[in-house]
């Protein structure tokens, strides 16, 4: 009871945890977290695991151009701004030139011209904004639905996703993956089978620009890019709580022999 006291002080950031329970350091981590690949989606699907990598920057930078290219039209990143890019090492220039194509001034946020009103009416629900997306669904979660897209012509829009059914948002990068179909029939064991009951397959009908491979790539760098935004200090949080942490650490004996002489003579 006590060890799992000092596992949730420590999950909430409380450095209370080391000095009541200097034995919590030992668990292994796998106690506090639960990876997200080992969740289903709504539909039942099992999410694929997103290859991210928070420090890799030319990743992030490439994923930084598709979301200007084929996101910031619809959503918005209202809590991020353009000239926190730069620690991705890109220069302000960069930046104008390259990702924004609105006239704004690179210290404005990632928003968008289209009002929330008329969104609703166009689409019959607004786009939601993307600043936490990644914190709320996960990376695998963004991950696995940019690439579960397919046509499905009874929808409205043509599209239908393997991870999200029947959503309300069409395929954004289809020219890049291509069109997909969905071809289902009887499964022959149990792990082929998807949240239907049956096998699922898709054949590619029209090829896109990119080959399945560098597609995955590029979602991958799009969704570290998300990850990045939705915590931009997450990096050097973790670094410096590391710092803290040793610090502590090494507090610790100190504190324990300065309570020992406090009290030697109450005992």
């Amino acid at each position: 009871m006590k060890k799992l006291i000092g596992i949730l002080l420590l999950a909430i950031g409380s450095p209370a945890a080391l000095l009541v329970f200097p034995a919590i350091l030992f668990v292994s981590p796998s106690v506090l977290f639960v990876s997200p690949s080992a969740m289903a989606s709504e539909g039942g699907v099992r999410l694929d695991a997103a290859p991210i990598n928070p420090t890799d920057v030319i990743s992030l930078q490439s994923g930084a151009r598709t979301f200007a290219n084929y996101c910031l039209n619809c959503h918005s990143a209202s809590l991020m701004r353009w000239n926190r890019l730069m620690e991705l090492g890109l220069t302000e220039s960069q930046i104008m030139d390259n990702l924004m194509f609105s006239g704004d001034k690179v210290g404005e946020l990632m928003s968008i011209a289209m009002v929330r009103k008329d969104a609703m009416q166009w689409f019959g629900a607004a786009p939601p904004d993307l600043s936490v997306i990644a914190r709320a669904r996960g990376a695998d979660w963004l991950y696995s639905y940019m690439r579960g897209f397919y046509r499905d012509p009874a929808r409205p829009t043509g599209w239908n996703n393997a991870v999200f059914e029947n959503v309300g948002m069409p395929n954004p990068m289809w020219q890049l993956q291509g069109e997909r179909m969905r071809v289902e029939h009887a499964a022959k064991n149990e792990s082929a089978k998807d949240g239907h009951g049956g096998a699922v397959a898709y054949e590619m009908v029209k090829p896109g620009s990119l080959t399945p491979v560098q597609y995955d790539e590029t979602v991958r760098d799009l969704v570290n890019f998300l990850v990045y935004v939705g915590e931009p200090a997450a990096s050097s949080r973790k670094q410096i709580g590391i710092i803290v942490l040793l610090f502590l650490l090494a507090l610790w004996p100190l504190a324990y022999l300065l309570k020992r002489e406090f009290w030697k003579d109450v005992h």
